[in-house]
């Protein structure tokens, strides 16, 4: 039943943004006559299909596409912005105007909740019905599903993403009752909501910081930018393709870090001027029937998680920041968040740069300097001491964690499982279950109140339990997507050691130092406590 009438809200809402002009028509000057006599938005380039296993609902490509061709133009009317929702309401924009110092994305999650509250009679209602009535971001997440996460920066990440939350609804929440909402909608569930579809669904215009919610515009599933999916290319990727890379060029890498946020979210699509809408384009070529996808930027997984409410489980711009000790980041220049281990487990330029400086005795670090920061191995046994500190560091970071990747993928196998229960008598079989993990399903019964006896075994899960055990499945995905990140490393950097060893070339130096003091100089480092 609640297929069947997301079926019919979706083919309305082709219907209506037809009338309003969208089209998917590869030509920029289609007769607009011919867009408003649809049925549908989309009948050239694009239909809406379901991929469970890669987003769900998003857009196919009807014929083949070219990488760079127009496939989906909303007109400016039909953008929904601040300025366009209080030119529309009166009373919304006198309220808004008094409230200063609330910030663009506030104001507008406050506009949507005031549209939303006015149910059949606002414009966009159409549009509205059609958005996800929850988000899985980190906002949303409980205590439980926060230590579900196990990674101290995770945690406080998400703590930080509730309080902030609380925050900005606590801010708002003056306006919010100065237009009468209901008191639904003023609730820190609704804030919650508002403020992600802002976050998750807004695209960039030049003159809105808050960006502007895009009708059709926003069925497109993500697709994480790689080596050759923007114009500025992964210069730091290719800088480390090898950590013994004989050069290298950092200055590309804090040219490309420098990159704003919005100007990455422009990679596929744009608003035009000149044809006043809001443009998309093919991101690459797609044989008909393939996904069309669309790139947000350069996120993390935690950052996805953060923003978006899902997580790719293969994300080449996913990282694991390492953690120096504090003595020895005042050795290097490079910034902290530009030391992490990728997604596929190799360091970072900064990352091996670092501590080739920082394995090399003081008194050298301003003669060889100039070599590690270009990305040049100063000799044999300074890498071996670098792979070998990188490989300790992640051993000690996995064995600090509570639980292992086998037990993460046997526990996902479980969750699996509850997600296709319908009874708590069902639920309850579990409380039996004997493996290294059982501890922390039983927190899940205490956390959601199921424990025995507190309710009737064949009462059926409520709505927010299944939430939580959404919740709950993405926090144990992330964590093991990090530990695999880890174990991938480790190898990495074990193979590049044997190889480095094979060679035999420990007498040929880049940089002459008497025997072991490179290795004498790092021993400090990877026997200090992690």
């Amino acid at each position: 039943m609640e297929e069947e009438e997301e079926s019919k809200n979706l083919e309305k809402l082709l219907q209506w943004a037809a009338n309003l002009g969208i089209t998917d028509s590869p030509s920029p000057t289609t007769n607009e006559n011919s867009c408003l006599s649809s049925s549908s938005c989309l009948s050239h380039t694009l239909t809406v299909s379901n991929f469970p296993e890669n987003g769900g609902r998003g857009f196919s490509a009807l014929r083949d596409l070219t990488k760079g061709k127009l496939i989906l133009r909303i007109p400016k009317p039909a953008l929904m912005t601040r300025q366009r929702l209080m030119e529309d309401d009166h009373k919304l924009s006198l309220a808004v105007h008094k409230h200063p110092s609330l910030s663009s994305s506030q104001i507008l999650s406050v506009c949507l909740l005031y549209e939303v509250g006015k149910g059949r009679s606002s414009w966009w209602y159409t549009y509205l019905v059609n958005l996800p009535r929850i988000y899985d971001v980190l906002a949303g997440f409980g205590e439980f599903e926060n230590q579900a996460l196990q990674v101290d920066d995770a945690i406080w990440a998400a703590e930080k993403a509730v309080s902030k939350a609380e925050s900005e609804r606590k801010e708002a929440k003056i306006l919010m009752e100065e237009l009468k909402l209901k008191p639904q909608l003023v609730s820190f569930k609704a804030w919650v909501w508002a403020s992600a579809t802002v976050s998750s669904r807004t695209m960039h215009i030049a003159w809105d910081d808050a960006g502007c919610l895009c009708p059709v515009g926003d069925l497109f599933n993500y697709a994480a930018p790689g080596e050759e999916s923007n114009g500025f290319g992964d210069a730091e990727g290719c800088a480390h393709a090898s950590s013994s890379l004989p050069e290298g060029d950092s200055s590309d890498i804090l040219v490309s870090e420098k990159i704003s946020a919005n100007l990455q979210r422009l990679t596929d699509g744009r608003f035009e001027e000149d044809v006043n809408s809001y443009c998309f384009y093919a991101r690459e070529n797609y044989k008909k029937g393939e996904q069309v996808l669309l790139s947000y930027g350069t996120y993390t997984n935690l950052e996805l998680l953060e923003h978006y409410g899902f997580l790719l489980n293969e994300n080449p711009n996913d990282k694991v920041f390492v953690t120096l000790d504090p003595g020895l980041y005042s050795s290097s220049s490079w910034p902290k968040e530009s030391q992490y281990i990728h997604g596929n487990g190799k360091p970072s330029f900064a990352l091996l740069s670092a501590l080739r400086l920082l394995a090399t005795p003081p008194h050298q670090r301003r003669s060889v300097g100039y070599l590690a920061y270009s990305g040049r191995q100063l000799s044999t046994d300074n890498e071996m001491s670098v792979m070998k500190w990188i490989s300790n560091k992640c051993h000690a970071i996995l064995r600090n964690l509570p639980t292992s990747i086998d037990e993460d993928i046997l526990l996902l196998s479980t969750i699996n499982k509850i997600q296709d229960f319908n009874t708590l008598n069902e639920l309850e079989k579990l409380e039996k279950v004997s493996s290294a993990f059982g501890s922390e399903i039983c927190k899940f019964f205490e956390a959601s109140g199921l424990q025995n006896g507190k309710n009737g075994g064949m009462l059926s899960l409520s709505v927010k339990s299944k939430l939580s055990i959404g919740r709950w499945k993405l926090a144990v995905q992330w964590r093991l997507r990090y530990k695999r990140t880890l174990v991938d490393c480790i190898s990495y950097c074990e193979e590049i050691a044997g190889s480095l060893s094979s060679k035999n070339v420990s007498t040929s130096r880049t940089i002459e130092c008497k025997r072991g003091c490179s290795t004498t100089a790092f021993q400090a480092l990877y026997n200090r406590p992690t």
